[in-house]
């Protein structure tokens, strides 16, 4: 996995893509942000993802970030682990 790419977690749900780019600017250079959304509501679940464009980048966001505030949450950020194949969550009750 990227070394560059890392999880932010504990987001507002106020938080947008552009948003999340601004705060990790304060770090570097920010090569995407983007927060992920839930796409049966719109809501932001309240992670994302932000690629710097060097790991010196990534980890000064990591020492300025992890457990700071970000508009009222604290937040986590780590380097982001791969997607792994997860089961399809396809149990919903239906009553």
């Amino acid at each position: 996995m990227d070394k560059k790419k890392l999880y932010v977690g504990g987001l507002s749900y106020d938080v947008r893509d552009d948003g999340l780019k601004a705060v990790f600017e304060e770090a570097g250079n920010v090569v995407s942000a983007q927060v992920i959304m839930d796409k049966m509501s719109g809501r932001s679940k309240g992670f994302g993802f932000v690629e710097m464009e060097t790991e010196e980048e990534a980890q000064k966001a990591i020492e300025m970030f992890d457990g700071k505030e970000i508009e009222g949450r604290a937040v986590s950020v780590n380097i982001a682990r791969p997607k792994t194949d997860r089961p399809r969550r396809d149990n919903f009750s239906r009553y």
